[in-house]
């Protein structure tokens, strides 16, 4: 089973992840910018963290046989902080990095009016730099989120296709197919999406443009939670084919968009800016 995990946090993981993840069948992966639990309180602070998304998270994942993309973004929770809304006006420098697949993680948390504001400018900038993006629809209000969401979408100048709808469950799912959009599911251990309830939504809906990813990240996650489906997947009738489409061919197609993927492994390098990830002797 080849596995692609497309919404991974993997600054939050281990090594032991990597590995874990390797073995479960996991070849390539997309780390959207997020969060990270605490407010940032500069934009200097996201220029660290989308350079360590560039060029030290590449490196780890490398070391395990993966290949690590990622799209960069001014997350919606903190797009209503003025302290880091400056950074939209230096994504544009970012865009055009070579592992960048995407814009995202954008959309919306709380549907405030800066949320708004900064949704539009950030579908512009993926349009401007023929990118898709990756919309987080919210925890909280998720169908009104979700309708307030593709409202902005249809007044943008990126076409729907080119646009994946995440954190979908039963009350979202239908509207956001019939949008155009790609259809997103987080997999977690108690909140959001289970593996049941994901096979139930893939028995009714079908597997074409939907993708499944385990959001894992600083919290209560698990990034195996993609293998998992594909085994429950199995286990519920759906053939190897069905599981490729919707673990790898799914997420390769809408990331692969951006002309960008590059899923062939080289070498890894023992060395990053003159570290690697050993500690201590041999």
């Amino acid at each position: 089973m080849r596995i692609f995990d497309p919404h991974i946090h993997m600054t939050s993981r281990t090594t032991d992840d990597y590995q874990a993840m390797y073995d479960a069948g996991v070849r390539a992966l997309v780390e959207p910018s997020f969060w990270l639990g605490q407010p940032r309180t500069s934009p200097a602070s996201f220029f660290d963290y989308f350079d360590a998304l560039l060029g030290w998270e590449p490196f780890r994942a490398a070391q395990y046989g993966i290949a690590h993309h990622c799209t960069l973004a001014l997350n919606p929770k903190e797009a209503n902080n003025p302290r880091c809304t400056p950074v939209l006006d230096a994504l544009p420098r970012y865009l055009v990095k070579d592992s960048v697949v995407a814009v995202g993680e954008i959309g919306y948390d709380s549907m405030t009016p800066a949320e708004d504001t900064a949704l539009a400018a950030q579908l512009q900038l993926a349009a401007d730099h023929g990118l898709p993006a990756l919309v987080h629809t919210p925890h909280r209000d998720k169908l009104a989120g979700l309708h307030r969401t593709l409202d902005v979408i249809r007044e943008s100048h990126l076409p729907p296709e080119r646009v994946l709808l995440d954190h979908l469950n039963e009350t979202t799912v239908k509207d956001a197919r019939d949008s155009g959009c790609w259809a997103g599911f987080s997999i977690y251990p108690d909140t959001k999406m289970d593996e049941d309830r994901m096979i139930a939504i893939l028995k009714t809906h079908g597997t074409e443009k939907v993708l499944v990813n385990s959001a894992a990240d600083w919290g209560r996650s698990d990034p195996l939670k993609t293998r998992k489906v594909g085994d429950a997947m199995l286990a519920a009738g759906f053939g190897e084919d069905d599981v490729d489409q919707v673990l790898w061919r799914n997420p390769v197609a809408f990331y692969g968009q951006s002309g960008r993927l590059q899923l062939d492994i080289a070498a890894p390098e023992p060395l990053h800016e003159g570290n690697s990830i050993l500690r201590g002797g041999e």
